[in-house]
């Protein structure tokens, strides 16, 4: 009888550990639904629209299914607690399928107003850590330190000055001719206290602050397959006392640095390329960053300081992710 009672307990926790799927489709699926099923003829077990659904009917150690649609998934998540966690052998998954979660939104033409010869300027809802796209690329950032300098801005570029964006039109060109978007959310995936969790094939782009923030009391964190692009700060961002891993992933046209870490944060990447087209690759506060093996070593304090808030060159080479 005992026997029959411990194997059946093992029979209900492995079938606990093995977690439900989740399907997420945010053309052809409904929040009403449960996302039991891909099929979208399944009534209300058919497929939800979105990932922050997903998330909040999600138990510990379930895979959520992105359905990859072409149309970008525009919103920001978090994963928090522990029916957003899951265990060393069976951990909470996002399965990206090559989805992309964006954080942008179109400036409005009547936003933009006149400022000298072909400037214009717009004030976004964030002030800081911006980002401007233009036709869905981060368009060219120069360094402008003061209001002053505007002139030296060349036709298609932008900067972030006083917290507004400023930005050059080609001549005789008003700004509501061309398809510009700038960071209107702030982060794409915010993780806190959570663990094994796992995040596949996922684009991330667009977002104010991070496209991925691994806040803090994180472990256990796999980002596999991951580009994170085009955001105001930076790709990946790893603090608290977190660790998490980078594996063949892609990091480039953030705004501040491609991979940050502080606290005593432990970040392994592996396989994965940090372009250092518009920031440096890592930037560390205390923390420690491992890249293929190697221990990120410290830089004078002055470079580090200066490192965390370096721009982009005006005349920065063009970067792969941006073809």
């Amino acid at each position: 009888m005992r026997f029959f009672a411990f194997a059946l307990a093992l029979i209900l926790l492995n079938s606990t550990a093995r977690g439900a799927e989740i399907y997420v489709d945010n053309v052809r699926g409904d929040d009403r639904n449960r996302g039991n099923s891909l099929e979208y003829s399944e009534g209300v077990s058919g497929p939800i629209a979105s990932l922050t659904k997903a998330l909040r009917i999600a138990r510990k150690g379930d895979r959520i299914i992105v359905t990859n649609t072409g149309v970008p998934y525009r919103e920001s998540i978090t994963l928090q607690g522990g029916n957003n966690s899951g265990w060393a052998s069976t951990p909470l998954t996002i399965e990206g399928n090559g989805a992309v979660l964006d954080g942008r939104a179109p400036v409005p033409v009547d936003g933009w107003k006149h400022v000298q010869g072909d400037v214009y300027c717009f004030a976004p809802t964030y002030k800081t850590y911006q980002q401007l796209y233009l036709d869905d690329r981060p368009a060219v950032r120069a360094v402008v330190d003061a209001m002053e300098q505007l002139d030296t801005l060349k036709p298609l570029e932008w900067c972030l000055t006083n917290g507004m964006i400023f930005f050059r039109t080609e001549k005789d060109r008003g700004p509501g001719s061309y398809r510009l978007t700038f960071s209107a959310r702030r982060t794409g995936i915010t993780l806190y206290e959570v663990r094994n969790v796992k995040i596949l094939n996922l684009t991330v782009q667009g977002f104010q602050l991070d496209g991925i923030n691994v806040h803090s009391n994180c472990y256990d964190i796999e980002l596999v397959g991951i580009t994170s692009r085009g955001n105001g700060r930076s790709g990946v961002s790893v603090g608290g006392a977190s660790r998490a891993t980078i594996t063949g992933s892609l990091l480039g046209d953030n705004g501040t640095v491609q991979l940050r870490g502080e606290g005593f944060s432990k970040t392994t990447v592996i396989d994965s390329t940090l372009l250092e087209n518009t920031a440096p690759a890592t930037f560390r506060e205390d923390a420690k960053i491992t890249i293929d093996g190697q221990v990120v070593s410290d830089a004078p304090a002055a470079e580090t300081a200066q490192a965390a808030d370096r721009l982009p060159q005006p005349n920065a080479p063009a970067s792969p992710l941006r073809r």
